[in-house]
């Protein structure tokens, strides 16, 4: 039985924990759920800016990813 309280740890915690747990399925499960629920939309389909939006989403979310590299 699996006695770890995911919701006590942060974000980070809860990340660094389940890629070293990488069989325990809750734990990925509750990282996933909190990121879907802090994720916002970025724009609609029928935002007349939706193709440049989307892409400035793309080029932020790289740039983070290579800052965390």
């Amino acid at each position: 039985m699996n006695n770890i309280n995911y919701q006590t740890m942060s974000k980070q915690e809860l990340k660094k924990y389940f890629l070293e747990h990488r069989e325990d399925k809750k734990a990925f499960q509750e990282y996933l759920d909190r990121r879907h629920q802090n994720s916002k939309p970025t724009t609609t389909a029928d935002d007349p800016l939706f193709d440049s939006k989307i892409q400035e989403a793309i080029r932020q979310q790289i740039n983070q990813n290579q800052r965390q590299s």
